[in-house]
C-alpha cells in the first residue's frame, strides 16, 4: 500500500487494486491499475499512472531517502523491501469486499464468510467489549501472544485474521505480516524458516511477523519450546488455537508468554445472524455456491441454528449443503430462483452430531456432571448426562466402571444393596452390550441418584490413608497378638499369643490398633446403626 501511494494512486485506487490482485505483490497491483486506466474510456487516466512506463525500474530504482547508500551496492537485496504478503486492506462497511476467493465457487461457504475485521465478528461478545483486551491492543498497535481455546466453529482463526486487519488497518506504517502454520502437517524446521524470515523482515523494513499455529495442542512439548525465545524477544507475535485444555496440552512456559483466551459455543441467535448475512451477501454468499439466486426460508435458518451446537461451520455448510439441494430441484432458466425449505435443511443436517471425545476435556467434563447429578439426587439431570455419554459413543463398561465407584463412595452404608446393583449393572452391560444395555445403565443411574447418601466409608478411607502416609503411628509393626502362628518357631517368638477368639467370646475386650494410635477413630458411623447391622 505505502508504495502504491508514493507512485501517487490515490488510496481507494491502491487498495482496490490490492483486493483485486490479492494483495501478494506491489507490481501486480501497479499493473492491474495500468490495464484498468487504459480500458477505461469515460474517465482519464492519472497523470501518476501515464508517467510510469517500466514497472521494474521504479522498485528497483533508488529511494529519495538518503539512507540507501548502502543498497545501491548490493541491488540483489532491494527486493526485500517489497513485502512478498501483504494483508487485505480494512473493511469498514458492513457488507463484505469482493475478493479472490469471490472468482473461486468451489471454496467453501463458511471459508468464504470469514469476518474481515472486529467488528464483523459475531459472537463472542465477552473478548470484543469496547475496553477488552483485543479493542485495547488495536487502539495501541501492539498485539500481544494469544492463545485461543474452544470448541470447533466458534471463531478461533477467524479472530485471529480480523484482529490482524484491524491492526493493519490502525497501523500508521507497516502493517504486520500473517503466516499460518497446522500443526498436524508443521514440524520444527517449518517453525524454524518463518522464524529466520521473521527476524530479517523485522531487522530491514521494521516489519513484524504474527505466527499463527492451528491445532497447537498437537506439538509435543520439543516443539512447542522452540518457541520460547523468539515470543521473549518479540521477533514473532505468537498465536495458536486448540480445541483442547491448555492447562493438560501447553507447556507452562508458552503460557506464561501468552494470554488464553476462551471461546465460546454461538448462541442460535447469533448463528441466525451468520445465516442470514451469507444468504443475503450476493458476491460471496450462497449465490456465488450454486450460480443462481437463493431464497431462504426463515424456518429452515431457525432449523439450521438451533441444531449446529453453536458451531458456526457446521451451520454455514449445512447452508450451503441446502442451497445445493434446493438448486438441483430448481429449473435452469437465468432468472430461476432456488428455495431452500425446512425439509432442505432437515436433509442437509442429517443426524445430529453430539459432541463427546473418549480422552479429552469433554469426556471428562460430561462423567462428571453425571456423577454429580447423581451425588445431588437429581435422576431427570442424571438420566441427560448419561444418555449424552451413551450418544456420543461413551464405552458402556467405562459408564458402569463409574456406577461401581459410585456406589460405594457416595451411597456407601446408606444402602449396602448400591453396590449389588451396580455390580449387576457391569456384568449385565458385560453380557448384552449396546444398544440393548442403555436400559440397564439407566435403571441403575436412577437407582444410585433416587438411593439414600453416605460418605462415611470414603470419608473413613481417607482419613486412614492420611494417617498412614504421614507416618502418624510411626507404621510401626503388627502386634503380636494379631500375627498369624503357623510354625512352632512363631509361636516361640510369642506370635499370636493373648489373642481372643470373638465367636467364642463376644463380649471380650482386645486392642486392634498399634499402641500408637490407640484410640484414633476413622469411622463415623452412629451407634445405634452398627447395632442394627
Amino acid at each position: 500500500m505505502e508504495q502504491l501511494l508514493n507512485m501517487g494512486f490515490p488510496s481507494d485506487l491502491a487498495a482496490e487494486a490490492l483486493s483485486a490482485t490479492g494483495g501478494t505483490s506491489a507490481l501486480k497491483a501497479t499493473d492491474w491499475i495500468l490495464n484498468r486506466t487504459s480500458s477505461t474510456t469515460a474517465s482519464p487516466s492519472p497523470p501518476t499512472a501515464t508517467s510510469q512506463p517500466k514497472l521494474d525500474r521504479f522498485f528497483l530504482s533508488q529511494s529519495p531517502n538518503p539512507q540507501s547508500q548502502e543498497q545501491q551496492q548490493l541491488p540483489k537485496r532491494r527486493k526485500l523491501l517489497v513485502p512478498e504478503t501483504l494483508p487485505p486492506p480494512a473493511i469498514t462497511s458492513d457488507k463484505p469486499v469482493t475478493s479472490t476467493a469471490a472468482s473461486n465457487h468451489h471454496q467453501p461457504l463458511s471459508e468464504r464468510m470469514r469476518p474481515r475485521t472486529l467488528n464483523d465478528v459475531v459472537g463472542q461478545d465477552h473478548l470484543l467489549a469496547p475496553n477488552s483486551l483485543l479493542r485495547s491492543a488495536i487502539k495501541c498497535g501492539r498485539l500481544p501472544s494469544l492463545v485461543f481455546w474452544g470448541p470447533p466453529g466458534t471463531g478461533k482463526t477467524s479472530i485471529a485474521k480480523a484482529l490482524l486487519n484491524s491492526a493493519s488497518a490502525a497501523a500508521a506504517a507497516k502493517p504486520y505480516r500473517f503466516v499460518s502454520l497446522s500443526a498436524v502437517t508443521a514440524g520444527v524446521k517449518d517453525v524454524r524458516d518463518v522464524i529466520d524470515e521473521a527476524r530479517k523482515r523485522k531487522k530491514i523494513n521494521g516489519q513484524r511477523t504474527v505466527l499463527f499455529v492451528d491445532e497447537v495442542h498437537r506439538f509435543n512439548k520439543s516443539q512447542q519450546d522452540s518457541f520460547l525465545p523468539v515470543i521473549e524477544d518479540g521477533s514473532i507475535v505468537f498465536m495458536g488455537a486448540t480445541t483442547e485444555n491448555p492447562s493438560f496440552h501447553l507447556i507452562t512456559p508458552l503460557l506464561s508468554r501468552s494470554r488464553v483466551l476462551d471461546l465460546r459455543p454461538l448462541s442460535p441467535e447469533n448463528i441466525e445472524v451468520l445465516l442470514q448475512r451469507a444468504a443475503e451477501n450476493s458476491e460471496i454468499g450462497l449465490n456465488l455456491s450454486v450460480g443462481m439466486q437463493v431464497g431462504v426460508d426463515e424456518e429452515a435458518i431457525r432449523f439450521i441454528s438451533g441444531n449446529c451446537d453453536g458451531d458456526a461451520r457446521v451451520a454455514l455448510n449445512a447452508l450451503e449443503i441446502s442451497a445445493t439441494t434446493a438448486a438441483a430441484r430448481a429449473s435452469s432458466t437465468p432468472d430461476s430462483v432456488a428455495c431452500v425449505t425446512l425439509e432442505d435443511a432437515k436433509e442437509a443436517m442429517q443426524c445430529k452430531h453430539v459432541a463427546s471425545d473418549k480422552a479429552g476435556e469433554e469426556h471428562y467434563n460430561l462423567i462428571s456432571a453425571l456423577h454429580k447429578s447423581m451425588r445431588g439426587s437429581d435422576a431427570n439431570a442424571a438420566l441427560y448426562w448419561l444418555a449424552r455419554m451413551v450418544e456420543g459413543g461413551q464405552e458402556p463398561l467405562y459408564i458402569a466402571r463409574r456406577l461401581v465407584r459410585f456406589a460405594s463412595e457416595d451411597v456407601g452404608l446408606a444402602d449396602p444393596l448400591a453396590l449389588n446393583q451396580a455390580v449387576a449393572c457391569y456384568q449385565a452391560c458385560h453380557f448384552i452390550g449396546m444398544p440393548e444395555c442403555n436400559v440397564i445403565l439407566a435403571q441403575c443411574v436412577t437407582y444410585l441418584a433416587l438411593a439414600p447418601k453416605s460418605i462415611a466409608v470414603y470419608k473413613a478411607m481417607k482419613s486412614a490413608e492420611e494417617v498412614v502416609r504421614s507416618s502418624v503411628g510411626q507404621n510401626e509393626g503388627v502386634p503380636l497378638h494379631l500375627r498369624n502362628a503357623p510354625t512352632k518357631l512363631m509361636k516361640d517368638f510369642g506370635y499370636g499369643k493373648g489373642y481372643i477368639y470373638t465367636p467364642d467370646d463376644p463380649s471380650a475386650e482386645q486392642k486392634f490398633l498399634p499402641p500408637s494410635l490407640e484410640g484414633y477413630k476413622f469411622l463415623d458411623w452412629p451407634v445405634s446403626n452398627e447395632a442394627d447391622r
